[in-house]
């Protein structure tokens, strides 16, 4: 099959559905909810987050929870010191749990190679500090349960 085989339909199929959240300042040594799974689970196929009010020059470890309405969070990445990272740094997962989340100043970022099951509940991203700063995030997703559906928090 070519590229131009594929309808609209079909592609946005083969890349997920995108669901952005307007930028918003970091969780104050918390976790905050950036996005919701409701009706079911989701495979996450990619999540980026772009800084768009520089981060303080202040040591804070961040991580990427997944937050299930039933049973216990769960780490979906190991965490990344964000402290001094400049307009425009990127950030994202490779998908596996063990590693950290990477932030790649301005020129570059990843896109996780092992995609990731979602339960219902939230993703949430998590502070060890309180830092300035504002991140935006955009996530790609495919429902694995027929109603599920995820939405900026």
């Amino acid at each position: 099959m070519r590229l131009t085989d594929v309808s609209v339909t079909g592609l946005a199929e083969l890349q997920g559905i995108k669901v952005s959240r307007a930028t918003g300042t970091l969780p104050a040594s918390t976790t905050k909810a950036l996005f919701t799974i409701a009706g079911g689970r989701v495979l996450l196929l990619g999540i980026v987050g772009e800084v768009t009010t520089a981060i303080q020059n202040q040591a804070c470890n961040t991580k990427l929870t997944a937050n299930p309405t039933t049973g216990t969070d769960v780490d979906i990445c190991a965490v990344l010191s964000i402290a001094n990272d400049e307009i425009g740094c990127l950030y994202g997962i490779t998908g596996l749990f063990s590693d950290a989340m990477v932030g790649s100043n301005a020129g570059a970022g990843v896109w996780p190679r092992n995609p990731v099951v979602l339960p219902a509940g939230t993703l949430d991203l998590s502070t060890a500090a309180t830092n300035t700063g504002s991140v935006k995030w955009d996530l790609w997703y495919v429902p694995l349960d027929t109603s599920a559906t995820v939405t900026a928090a």
